[in-house]
């Protein structure tokens, strides 16, 4: 064949291998070294040892498990040298778990036991009648689905948590959860967002629920106002504190407040009964699951066993001996449930977490294992006094009103209650100053100089021992007479005043420290009271107030108010069943 006949010859980009021009195509695809870990059978010998060029060279090769492996020389022994020393110290590597489902399990196994016992269905939800019982207006409010924003205001351990995702739930809207005390701006509109493209696409509502609502400051509370109006998100703040003085006023004008109340005894029995036959049937389902697969032979024997019992009167669960499937722990006396129920205080999430020490303590081993147990339950329980928080003044107004009442036991006990809780002894004795003369006042004047006293010495001395010093105030102040003669006196005073602040002194009891002012009739005809055998008297108001009885007399009882259930009341639990002396008479 001619040159002329023959095709042109070109190098190959990959492989260097000249081939024909027409061929290029069909050698790339097929029989390219550089395009397959082998060559092709086609493949002549000389063409499969043809270098590679240096522009398509790697370092790296694909290892059997689809990474990239540095397959240089250099770090081929460093490699081997990892390796080498991994398997003798570590051992074979550690298979990295990719399933979903495993990872969840695995979190949700950590989780506290009061986070894994949470009620997945409102029937199932305990406490709170007031708000989740059939005639309920929150209830009839999910029915009808247009439950709107809200605030949930109650203590710790309640349900707000639980019963917000419980309303998410039945209602079908998206939730989505954040804390305040982790969240911002950012992660709020970013919420927002997906709760805009949510609604559009698919037409569900989303649920914001937003923990500790409280921490967010009036300014960035304002960030939900235009996002509740026009119907973009639903939210559900839950709070401990006061949201008259936490949340801002437009954002709560937006918003249904629903409290929620401490947990009664009764509803913390019920949560820990239906605890402990959950955490029992799960223990018997992983036993049962365990002893299958090592043979029939292994089964372990029935132990003593528990149901659930429902009664139909008040529909509570309750615990009683049968031959079910469920164990009865044996950790859990009737004594350690009621001392369980008394330490929760109505919270719901510290029984949980008091039943969890329980079934994870040692088995009974001695005859006062019981007591010992009490005891670290007792100890692993802190105080739920807060000094920044509404339980501060509940209990100063508690303590407050005992001495005012003249009730020395329960002025005492509040007392108790707050020194034992961590209060500052000078705050209470302040407090207390100011009853010695707004309750106390005229009745006995030496109140105030022991109130004055027992402040000096708490600020000296400080806790433990002022607490003596307090305890003496406390009790001589309720046992005190009262009398609020000054103290309203001044209030009416204040009342006249305020009327017009403007009238002027009258010129007999003017100072004259001048020839000018003498002149001008200050202090003429001011008679002075000392240098007088008998009584005298001066123009001491304006001539608007000049008839006016301010500090009225001892007894006086113009504006008094009488109740007579009232009366009664403290005749028969106070006053021993006797009629007090001071009863009107019927004429």
């Amino acid at each position: 064949m001619s040159a002329k006949g023959k095709g042109k010859s070109v190098t190959c980009p990959v492989c260097t291998r000249i081939v024909r021009e027409e061929n290029i195509n069909y050698h790339l695809d097929n029989d390219c070294p550089g395009q397959s870990d082998a060559p092709s059978a086609s493949t002549s010998k000389s063409a499969s040892k043809a270098p590679l060029a240096p522009i398509f060279s790697s370092r790296y090769r694909r290892s059997d498990s689809g990474e990239h492996v540095n397959s240089s020389p250099l770090a081929r022994k460093r490699n081997y040298a990892e390796s080498s020393n991994a398997s003798s110290s570590r051992g074979p590597k550690r298979t990295k778990i990719t399933s979903t489902t495993t990872t969840a399990s695995r979190l949700q196994a950590a989780a506290p036991l009061a986070e894994r016992l949470r009620p997945q269905d409102l029937e199932d939800f305990v406490g709170q009648r007031h708000l989740t019982g059939d005639d309920s207006l929150l209830l009839n409010l999910m029915c009808s689905g247009s439950t709107g924003s809200m605030i949930f205001w109650g203590p710790p351990g309640c349900g707000k948590t639980t019963l917000a995702r419980l309303m998410a739930r039945k209602s079908g809207a998206v939730f989505r959860e954040v804390s305040a005390t982790e969240a911002g701006i950012g992660d709020i509109r970013a919420i927002v967002e997906e709760a805009k493209g949510t609604l559009v696409l698919q037409g569900r509502k989303t649920v914001l629920f937003l923990d500790e609502v409280h921490r967010f400051n009036r300014a960035q509370q304002d960030i939900f106002l235009p996002y509740i109006e026009q119907g973009q998100i639903q939210l559900i703040g839950a709070t401990t504190e006061n949201p008259s003085f936490k949340i801002n006023g437009a954002l709560l004008s937006r918003c249904r407040v629903f409290v929620l109340e401490r947990l009664t005894d009764e509803d913390v029995s019920e949560i820990i009964d239906k605890a402990v036959i959950r955490v029992s049937a799960s223990t018997n389902a992983s036993t049962t699951e365990a002893t299958n697969l090592a043979g029939p032979d292994t089964l372990p024997q029935a132990p003593a066993t528990i149901s659930l019992s429902q009664d139909s009167a008040n529909s509570q669960c309750t615990l009683v001996s049968s031959q079910p499937s469920i164990p009865i722990h044996p950790n859990l006396t009737p004594r350690i449930k009621s001392s369980i129920i008394s330490l929760a205080q109505g919270d719901a999430r510290t029984a949980l977490s008091l039943l969890e020490l329980v079934l994870s303590a040692p088995p009974p081993s001695h005859p006062d294992w019981e007591s010992t147990l009490l005891e670290a339950l007792r100890k692993s329980v802190s105080t739920s006094y807060d000094r920044t928080g509404d339980d501060r003044y509940d209990l100063i107004s508690a303590l407050h009103k005992s001495v005012r009442g003249s009730n020395a036991h329960a002025a005492l006990y509040w007392l108790a209650r707050m020194l034992e809780g961590g209060e500052d002894p000078v705050y209470i004795a302040r407090r207390m100053a100011v009853c010695a003369s707004e309750d106390v006042g005229l009745g006995d004047s030496h109140a105030l100089p022991l109130a004055v006293a027992t402040l000096q010495a708490c600020q000296l001395i400080g806790m433990p021992e002022c607490r003596i010093n307090l305890a003496h105030l406390v009790a001589y102040l309720a046992e005190a007479p009262k009398s609020t003669r000054s103290y309203e006196a001044y209030n009416r005073a204040v009342e006249a005043a305020k009327k017009d602040m403007t009238l002027p002194v009258p010129m007999a009891i003017r100072n004259a420290p001048t020839r000018m002012m003498e002149e001008m009739g200050y202090g003429h005809g001011y008679r002075y009271n000392p240098d007088y055998a008998h009584p005298v008297t001066n123009d001491y108001l304006p001539a608007q107030f000049r008839d006016e009885v301010f500090l009225r007399k001892e007894g006086d009882l113009s504006g008094k108010e009488w109740d007579e259930e009232a009366l009664r009341r403290w005749e028969r639990e106070v006053n021993g069943g006797r009629e007090w002396e001071g009863r009107k008479q019927d004429s």
